[in-house]
């Protein structure tokens, strides 16, 4: 999302740019057409900006088209109506283009502003799923903070600014591996952010046994989790020896073998790697299914719920 806003950002810059131009030229200001073009595309940005932000909010999958679709279309239809009304004695079209340069030059900095706080510092994120439960529920909002473990420079994989490193028992957020998505929407680019909690760390041994958690060769004490199904999926089928094991793993290939949910390894995580689980244990799709999680697609570590009102809380 944080991208998308740069980028909006950057369109509402490069409009006032254009705008600036135009009232240098006063005859293009009595252009009617041009006039009504330019305030009907401004309306209809506005409109899906505001719908981009409304489905961020609601849908739990992240954005989709049919809020700035919807709310794009009713910003064209009152450009519209705004440009073809009859305008009081005295006042002209142009003026229009006058409050849009306002509000551009009002809210540029303002975005950008934003996409920079949510890319670096905080950012809001909901639970899609149940993957987190009972800490999390699906529809709990709450806020990241993205700058615990780094600040990371775009386009590359280095982090400044860092506060510490990523401890064992961490709620983190982070950018979805490819082999966590289906083939569909690794052909569309499709970009998801999960949240899980890391329980593995660069050059842990993680086992699963029966369910249980074992980090070099020792049970976990993990009150924070909960088992749904009673049923343990027996280890039927070993894909061989351990560095067979612990290479079909790292390329994403063992969603295919159900009993890794109750049964996975051993392993052992990748440097600059970790480890993830869901605390529903039967119910979450994680590293067990689709491998290491890179450090360079981690985002932040989970903070507090700030929403619903009862449930707002410390995420431990």
């Amino acid at each position: 999302m944080e991208i998308t806003l740069f980028w909006i950002g950057c369109g509402l810059g490069f409009y006032a740019v254009v705008l600036r131009l135009i009232f240098k030229k006063e005859d293009w200001l009595t252009r009617r057409g041009l006039v009504t073009t330019l305030h009907v595309l401004f309306m209809a940005a506005v409109g899906a900006l505001v719908g981009f932000v409304v489905s961020a909010s609601v849908d739990l999958h992240g954005p989709t088209p049919r809020w700035p679709v919807t709310l794009g279309a009713l910003g064209v239809l009152w450009g519209f109506y705004q440009a073809t009304r009859k305008f009081p004695k005295g006042e002209q079209p142009s003026q229009l283009l006058a409050g849009d340069l306002d509000l551009v030059e009002t809210s540029f900095s303002a975005v950008l502003l934003a996409a920079v706080i949510m890319y670096a510092v905080i950012q809001a994120f909901k639970i899609p799923s149940g993957s987190m439960e009972e800490t999390l529920h699906i529809g709990d909002h709450l806020f990241v903070n993205k700058f615990i473990y780094g600040v990371r420079i775009p386009w590359t994989d280095k982090r400044v600014v860092k506060l510490r490193e990523v401890r064992r028992g961490d709620v983190v957020v982070f950018q979805s591996t490819p082999s966590a998505l289906n083939e569909e929407e690794r052909k569309r680019g499709v970009r998801k952010d999960f949240i899980k909690r890391a329980v593995g760390l660069p050059g842990d041994e993680v086992w699963v046994k029966n369910k249980r958690l074992y980090i070099n060769g020792v049970l976990q004490k993990e009150p924070y989790v909960v088992y749904k199904d009673p049923i343990v999926i027996p280890d039927t089928h070993r894909l061989g020896n351990r560095e067979e094991i612990q290479k079909e793993w790292i390329q994403g290939e063992l969603a295919q073998y159900s009993y890794v949910r109750d049964n996975f390894g051993p392993i052992q995580v990748p440097p600059d790697h970790y480890f993830v689980m869901g605390d529903n244990r039967d119910g979450s799709f994680d590293a067990r299914f689709w491998g290491p999680l890179p450090n360079r697609l981690l985002k932040g570590k989970a903070w507090f719920v700030y929403w619903p009102l009862r449930r707002i809380k410390v995420i431990r």
